[in-house]
């Protein structure tokens, strides 16, 4: 029996790739609305409730929305959006994570689907703060560069735009304020106690990211050194296809450059431990369109209907 998936919201860069990830799948049948009805809240209504399960992949006030329409109780959500990431009662879409995380998602109706940079933050932070290893009072500082592929529909259109203006050659600051949107999941979802300065970086390429995190050894409580955070990651994350843990990097290895762009295609996320016995790097190397948005969401799908984790996905 095929499962029934709509897709609400398919007009944007999360959703035309879901939409793109069916297309070999024989267990799927997809609803498809009628374009000119797509923001028709009545005809919305109908193909959530028709389906076993809906895709969110619409700005948060609309993901609200489409949430309130549901009446059947056996319609599974899963939202792309930022609107539940933080809401009691919705399963966090990050498996590797625990235990009771992955269990969340396989039992959920209501699953919640981490944010691009939240998802590397999270991946690097939360094991060391659960360990013991930082403490949930670090002050911690984010550095993060993506494709221009991440900040939507329009922004997209403005960097491929023939006659654009010369700033988008160069790579771009942004979220000045400390305000961005994903630093209230990155706090609730690691423990962090404090607030993290966050500056992301949107370059001149499509897809593919990389998020650091700068540690003093001094601020560990353990595991102070690449080799040995190298093996923590390595044991935490053993039998997770979809997060790899690369070797320790060193000065020896210093001629190394570890690219933003490296893992557009692919659906897992890559977690590089650098610096010396001073000064350490943590980094999180992915696809901002895969792991860490449409391939995390039909992860999550994958448990929610029984699939294997990893069908229709690039590891």
């Amino acid at each position: 029996m095929k499962h029934k998936v709509f897709v609400d919201g398919s007009e944007g860069t999360t959703g035309l790739r879901i939409y793109e990830r069916f297309q070999s799948r024989t267990d799927i049948e997809l609803l498809i609305i009628d374009p000119k009805l797509r923001k028709d809240p009545a005809e919305r209504a109908k193909l959530i409730n028709q389906s076993d399960i809906t895709f969110l992949c619409l700005p948060d006030d609309a993901a609200r929305e489409s949430v309130a329409l549901v009446e059947n109780e056996r319609v599974t959500i899963i939202d792309t959006s930022t609107a539940h990431r933080t809401m009691p009662g919705w399963s966090y879409g990050f498996p590797e994570l625990s235990s009771q995380h992955r269990k969340a998602i396989i039992s959920g109706k209501r699953i919640a689907v981490p944010g691009c940079y939240a998802t590397g933050v999270i991946a690097l932070i939360y094991p060391l703060i659960k360990a013991g290893i930082l403490s949930s009072d670090h002050l911690a500082a984010i550095h993060a560069i993506s494709g221009y592929s991440g900040a939507g529909k329009k922004m997209i259109a403005e960097y491929e735009n023939s006659d654009r203006a010369p700033q988008y050659n160069a790579p771009r600051l942004y979220a000045l304020g400390q305000q961005h949107k994903h630093l209230k999941e990155i706090q609730q979802i690691t423990g962090l106690t404090n607030t993290p300065i966050f500056s992301p970086i949107i370059a001149d390429y499509y897809q593919g990211m990389v998020v650091s995190i700068p540690l003093f050894s001094s601020q560990l409580r353990s595991k102070t050194t690449p080799r040995e955070l190298a093996d923590f990651f390595a044991d935490t994350y053993a039998g997770k296809n979809f997060i790899r843990v690369m070797p320790s990097y060193d000065d020896e290895t210093s001629s190394k450059f570890l690219c933003c762009n490296e893992s557009a295609g692919w659906d897992g996320l890559n977690i590089y431990p650098t610096g010396n016995d001073d000064r350490i790097v943590l980094s999180a190397q992915f696809d901002n369109l895969g792991k860490g948005a449409s391939g995390a969401a039909i992860q999550c799908m994958n448990l929610a209907l029984g699939c294997a984790e990893d069908t229709g996905l690039v590891l």
